[in-house]
């Protein structure tokens, strides 16, 4: 069911597709997916009154665990398929970074849903007919990858695929097209940065235009905005989305520092994380996601984990519900230090404030139900081992001042930390 892009629809548009498409979507799943069916029989829950948004709370939330386990008493994918493995013909998985990978298929009609929410992604970038897109990366089974560039095919641009190359050979792929968009990982956009400084490119004063982030927070953190943007001289679209609900939020090229939901291809609520209630307007909360045109594997209430702090903005020819910020953190990822809750993106978001530091590692160690936090440095390889030395201890005095806790902050040998193609894996936990 085609519908016109989110930015430009008025409120009452985007109700009258939500309500239309959730009747449909029961209508499809509940007799023949029984994943659901047996959901909602155990809790009780009379589905034939369920006709609108408004009666979407009466539907028990779900979470990744609760698909985690299904598949795995289910094996290989458990049992939230509406048209049986048969009728699929994608199988893609996640990163397994908060557990066990989750194994999600497709069929013909649910992938094409998924290349609907990409044209309309495309759309609120600015992507233009004769723009090109470079994907500097491997292709495994991270749906994004195969999603956004196949989105990008549909539409008539010309793709650039980047698998099994250096990067130096993806920047002179991207060089010798005259790539004018790169879709990759925030980590990776600066890692591609750091060798094109390290062999003399000016990627600044390239063809590139426009980069599409994701898959890690980055591309709404001022630090890292600003750094991407500065190497690359070329604007950062953040965009959001999960193997398991698809790709469903992207700034726009109109406004900057907020991701807009495509609220015609989803239903999204924000609710108080340990409560389920819904939360006031401009408040944080967990974000729930009911995909609207996933048939074949469709979640319905799905607790992302994702934390953050929404808004609706009305402006002449739309009605937008914006996501101030991004994505604010993961509700699994926060920690407490010295009374203080903080997220591995706010710590990053000081790091990157300092030019003269390359990469960095953070560690939780937890001693005796005690939270310390360390953070190794490495700089840029023209500071001195005294340089260094001073700057991990500007960074100190800096997360001291902004965030009220000490932190342990060491210095490390140039190119002595990990770097990153896909999602950087800076954050690691210890318990002793």
């Amino acid at each position: 069911m085609p519908t016109a892009r989110a930015d430009l629809l008025s409120r009452e548009e985007i109700l009258a597709v939500q309500n239309q498409r959730l009747r449909d979507l029961l209508a499809a799943v509940l007799p023949a997916n029984r994943f659901w069916r047996e959901r909602y029989a155990a809790a009780g829950v009379d589905c034939t009154a369920i006709h609108s948004v408004d009666d979407l709370p009466q539907l028990p939330p779900v979470t990744k665990q609760e698909l985690i386990e299904d598949q795995t008493s289910n094996p290989p994918y458990g049992t939230n398929l509406t048209y049986g493995r048969d009728a699929c013909i994608r199988l893609h998985q996640t990163s397994g970074t908060t557990g066990l990978p989750l194994r999600w298929l497709d069929t013909p009609d649910s992938w094409n849903w998924l290349m609907q929410c990409w044209a309309g992604i495309y759309g609120m970038v600015g992507l233009r007919a004769d723009d090109r897109l470079a994907f500097p990366f491997s292709f495994g089974p991270f749906i994004g990858f195969w999603a956004a560039f196949e989105g990008a095919q549909r539409l008539g641009n010309l793709c650039l695929a980047g698998g099994g190359m250096t990067s130096t050979a993806r920047l002179q792929m991207i060089e010798e097209n005259e790539a004018t968009f790169v879709c990759c990982t925030p980590t990776y956009a600066l890692r591609l940065a750091e060798v094109a400084e390290a062999d003399s490119r000016d990627l600044a004063g390239g063809s590139v235009r426009g980069l599409v982030v994701a898959g890690e927070p980055g591309g709404l953190v001022p630090a890292v905005r600003e750094r991407i943007e500065t190497a690359w001289g070329a604007r950062v679209f953040d965009h959001w989305g999960m193997t398991e609900i698809g790709s469903l939020a992207v700034e726009r090229e109109a406004d900057r520092g907020c991701l807009t939901v495509l609220e015609n291809e989803c239903i999204a609520e924000i609710v108080d994380p340990d409560t389920g209630e819904p939360v006031p307007a401009g408040e944080v909360g967990e974000l729930l996601i009911t995909n609207l045109g996933r048939l074949g594997s469709p979640l319905i209430r799905y607790r992302t984990g994702d934390l953050v702090q929404a808004r609706t903005t009305e402006e002449a020819t739309c009605s937008l519900l914006q996501l101030e910020g991004g994505i604010l953190g993961r509700r699994d990822d926060m920690v407490t230090i010295r009374g203080n809750n903080v997220f591995p993106s706010t710590l990053e978001a000081v790091l990157r404030q300092f030019d003269e530091l390359a990469e960095f590692r953070i560690t939780l160690r937890t001693v005796r139900a005690m939270n310390h936090l360390r953070v190794e440095v490495e700089p840029v390889p023209e500071l001195s081992d005294d340089q260094a030395t001073t700057l991990a201890g500007r960074i100190a005095q800096r997360i001291r001042d902004r965030l009220n806790f000490a932190v342990d902050v060491q210095a490390v040998p140039v190119d002595s930390l990990p770097r990153f193609e896909l999602k950087g894996r800076r954050f690691h936990r210890e318990v002793e």
